[in-house]
């Protein structure tokens, strides 16, 4: 096998290896996707600046993201059903994220619950919430969370309604599977992950199967899911939410200064920029795009991190150059997962760290906390912060 240099080459073998129904829920956007392909193109228009002759001795990466101290300025994002890109997929994906020194975040709908993963991780990881119409079912995930040790809760925004993709429709995605002639053939020609999946028993949604009513095995959960999308939620949801968590509270799928601004009137701790990988709503910009006049609007009320598009260590380096105090991480290590397994995320963390490492030396830098715009040789327009 060829050598795997860049995350471009780990989501080609994770497309080798895992049942194209389940890359492609990952891997695609909504509609005709330009949101999703946005994300990831508006990085390349943005350009580093060269300096040379500078010493980059001794350089570090560590930082500190809702007072606490992680190696680098990275973070994996929630992702839905990590458990079907690879067996056990959020165990793994969150001892990778601990190994390298920075958060792993469990979404709502993992396969693997709140408590397995605490049982198979030594650190506090983050908890990605869902407002649903259960608030009782909402109120017992925070409880959970709180008992599991989770050091923060993401409460996601936008997911109010769903958006509709394509790639899931043609694809006939359903859970469980449906086992049509081309869900068997995808899976037959995937033995190694098919073997993978006999072997763990985590097959369900954890983190509802067993705790919603009504929800007792895969189907009925998903059914019950399906029917509980909140588009009634605002900004007393907020409150309530954070005043029944008590901690450190990220607000997820802010792309607007205004929403921004009312983060920070809500008292949460920080906020994600995220167009939800463009899965949501499409047509909208980009989010390293909108990140800059975030930053200007929220100034130091509220830290930001950026969600999205995020490939590549310069990508890391340029969104922290306009503002991001923390990059997350989602399809990035996804493709590490589904390529091989642990290892392929511990790969992706480090090939991501040595380039943003690389390239801040090369941008004349030697700590993370001190790049900024000064670092940067070209911004397009539509990047700025004026209105």
């Amino acid at each position: 096998m060829k050598p795997l240099c860049n995350v471009e080459d780990y989501r080609a073998l994770a497309r080798r290896r895992v049942p194209r129904m389940f890359m492609d829920y990952v891997d695609c956007g909504s509609w005709s996707e330009s949101t999703y392909r946005r994300n990831a193109s508006d990085f390349e228009s943005i350009l580093l600046r060269q300096r040379v002759a500078v010493d980059m001795s001794n350089r570090s990466l560590a930082t500190t993201m809702l007072g606490q101290d992680y190696a680098m300025p990275l973070a994996l994002a929630p992702i839905g059903i990590l458990g079907m890109l690879h067996a056990d997929g959020e165990i793994l994906a969150a001892r990778a994220a601990e190994a390298a020194g920075i958060p792993f975040t469990l979404s709502t709908m993992s396969v693997c619950s709140i408590e397995t993963v605490a049982q198979h991780t030594t650190k506090p990881f983050w908890f990605q919430l869902y407002v649903m119409r259960d608030r009782a079912f909402a109120g017992d995930l925070i409880d959970r969370a709180k008992a599991a040790g989770c050091s923060a809760l993401v409460l996601t925004l936008d997911l109010q309604i769903l958006g509709q993709r394509h790639s899931d429709i043609r694809n006939g995605l359903s859970t469980p599977p449906r086992f049509t002639p081309s869900h068997v053939a995808q899976i037959l020609a995937r033995p190694r992950w098919a073997l993978q999946m006999l072997g763990t028993r985590q097959h369900n949604f954890g983190n509802i199967v067993g705790h919603a009513k009504g929800a007792n095995g895969m189907r009925s959960a998903a059914s019950w899911a399906a029917s509980q999308p909140y588009p009634e939620l605002n900004w007393n949801d907020v409150a309530w939410i954070k005043e029944r968590w008590g901690g450190k509270l990220v607000l997820k799928g802010i792309l607007d200064a205004e929403d921004a601004r009312l983060a920070v009137q809500s008292g949460a701790d920080a906020l994600v920029v995220s167009n939800h990988g463009g899965r949501q709503m499409d047509c909208a910009p980009s989010t390293i795009a909108m990140l800059p006049r975030i930053v200007e609007a929220v100034g130091d009320g509220i830290e930001v991190y950026l969600d999205g598009g995020v490939r590549s260590g310069q990508d890391a380096l340029k969104a922290l150059c306009l503002g991001a105090r923390g990059v997350w991480l989602g399809r990035a290590f996804v493709y590490g997962l589904g390529a091989r397994g642990e290892a392929g995320v511990r790969e992706v963390i480090e090939i991501i760290r040595k380039e943003l490492d690389t390239s801040m030396a090369m941008s004349g830098e030697r700590f993370i906390g001190n790049v900024g715009r000064h670092n940067l040789a070209h911004v397009p327009p539509s990047h700025s912060e004026e209105y």
